[in-house]
Order: C-alpha cells, then structure tokens, then sequence
C-alpha cells in the first residue's frame, strides 16, 4: 500500500481545527468560561483537546473536534445553534471576548494513529509546516522520515499529523507532547547532533516553504492533558 500517495484515511473522520484569537486583556476571562461551560458544548460531538498559546504566539486557543463525516458536523452545528443553554451561557457572553476567529479541516495522514501523553501535566507543541504544492504525494514519505527521526530520538512523543483538506492547503500540522519545555529543549539540542535526524531533515526541507511552532497548554477540560 502507498501510504503517502494520498492526504486521509480510509474512512470519513475527519478534524476541525479552530483558532480564536483573544482579546488580550480578555484571555483569563475567556478561559475561566471555557473551564465554566465548555461542558454544553461537548455533549454535542467529541473534544480532543484545548490548549491557549504560551510561546511562538500570543492571546490564542487551539481546539480540535473530531467529526465521522460532514452530515455528522451539519447535524452537530444544527444542534448547537439551538441549545439554549450553549448559546445563552456560553457564546452570547464569549464572543465579544473574540477578535478573529479561524477554522480548518484536517485528516490524520495515513501512517498516523492519535495518541496520547505517557502521563498528565506537560506541554504541547503545534508545528504548522506549509509544504509545496503537490501534496503527499510529492512530499510525504520525506515528511513522514523527517517525523520519524524526530520519534526516533525518544525525547518527544508524537500525538497526531493532520493535513489540510479545507483552508491553506499544503499545510500539516504536528502536535507533540514533552514533559516540560526545558525537556523539550534538552531534546532538540540532543537531536540537532544526530546524524539520522539532519539527514532526514535535510531530505524534507526540499518540500518546504515556512513552519510556525507554538507551545501550548492544555486547560482543564481538554481530554489531551
């Protein structure tokens, strides 16, 4: 099987990614509603996590919904437009909060289950790397080498790599888990000498236009913790 000719699995999954920039004298505000009434909002569809940005941008969350297919997302915006308890307690008081709202839907790529942390109270680092046009099949065994080595090293557990369907497209983001950014620090540096690593990057780099990294920590009600 050509694992990197195309950008999804074999089922209709698929990944809402959205990013609300918030006002910044309102983020304590807008994360205390979060932790306060997120609950009406995840009785509808799946949370997989919640994360505000804490180096590499500033005043944003991150959060990602996981949906079967696109009926499945219809019916769950549908609902939600009429819950009262969503919409009186949560959106009316929090939207003023928000400056700019954006939204992305994303496939794991094939070679990539979801994973989870070895343990609770880390950080996460969300990778965006805007590739060149063409798509896996152009670069995604070099990309997916390129990961690999990084996984290689033992410093850094790999959670997911989604690839865009909707939004910019050519972009694929990479979330990792450390146990503390000083670990996450020590790693890379180790990484940075390792042979197997910077020939692998070398390869991907050929694909590559930019990439953005952001460390993020996850809330309280984020299932990835």
């Amino acid at each position: 099987v050509r694992l990197s000719t195309g950008p999804r699995q074999n089922n209709g999954i698929f990944y809402e990614i959205r990013t609300y920039d918030i006002k910044p004298a309102k983020m304590k505000e807008f994360l205390e509603m979060v932790n306060k009434y997120f609950h009406f909002r995840t009785a509808h569809s799946e949370l997989v996590g919640f994360w505000y940005s804490e180096l590499g941008a500033m005043n944003k969350v991150f959060h990602i919904w996981k949906y079967d297919n696109f009926a499945h997302r219809t019916a769950v915006r549908h609902a939600l437009a009429n819950d009262k308890d969503w919409q009186g307690k949560f959106i009316s008081a929090a939207l003023p909060l928000v400056e700019k709202q954006h939204n992305e839907v994303a496939y794991l790529v094939p070679w990539c289950q979801l994973g989870k942390p070895s343990k609770e109270g880390g950080v996460y680092e969300w990778v965006t790397f805007q590739m060149k046009p063409g798509g896996p099949a152009l670069w995604g065994e070099a990309f997916r080498a390129a990961i690999n080595a990084h996984i290689n090293t033992g410093y850094t557990k790999l959670i997911g790599v989604f690839h865009t369907e909707y939004g910019l497209l050519n972009t694929v983001h990479v979330l990792w888990w450390n146990e503390s950014p000083d670990h996450r620090a020590a790693g890379r540096h180790s990484a940075h000498e390792d042979a197997r690593v910077v020939a692998a990057v070398r390869d991907s780099v050929r694909f590559l236009e930019s990439q953005q990294n952001v460390l993020l920590i996850p809330l309280q009600c984020s299932p990835l913790k």
